[in-house]
């Protein structure tokens, strides 16, 4: 029977004498969080690219604020990287519209590195307000989409064996 000082545990270890350090759940997070990554369907990744450049963006939006230009510099830059990704592998070939989008990326792109270089918060907002219609109309296409088939079982598949 317990005491009253004594309180049950909120966390029970999967194994006796087990314990999950804050850096051993941190690497457990990214290591499914890679998984995720190479799991996800051409359409998942890229709702989850424009899901983190809104959350990088928004993080960096806080800290312009706050006047914390090392955490806005960080966000800022990997949001920089995000769109240079997505600017790299957009097809411009493919549909009508990807000269647009091309070109609202290459703006964003500019307004992420002048809000950078002069800490300039109404950049970063501008570029939230344009990119997030983006956003939500990637994820409803791609809710739009019938469910994915599996991958064809086998070695080899997409270069794997």
């Amino acid at each position: 029977m317990m005491t009253q000082t004594e309180f049950p545990p909120l966390f029970t270890p999967v194994a006796p004498g087990l314990s999950v350090s804050p850096a051993g759940a941190q690497a457990r997070r990214a290591q499914l969080n890679r998984e995720a990554v190479l799991s996800a369907t051409p359409v998942r990744l890229l709702t989850m690219l424009y899901d983190r450049l809104m959350l990088d963006l928004e993080r960096t939006e806080a800290a312009q604020v706050g006047e914390n230009w090392v955490v806005a510099s960080e966000n800022l830059l990997h949001a920089q990287a995000i769109v240079d990704e997505l600017t790299t592998s957009l097809n411009v070939s493919a549909w009508d519209g990807a000269d647009g989008l091309m070109a609202v990326y290459t703006y964003v792109s500019n307004a992420l590195i002048g809000a950078n270089i002069h800490r300039d918060v109404a950049r970063t907002r501008e570029s939230i307000v344009l990119l997030e219609p983006l956003r939500q109309a990637w994820h409803e296409a791609a809710g739009a989409l019938p469910a994915a088939q599996p991958a064809p079982s086998g070695d080899g598949y997409r270069g794997v064996a």
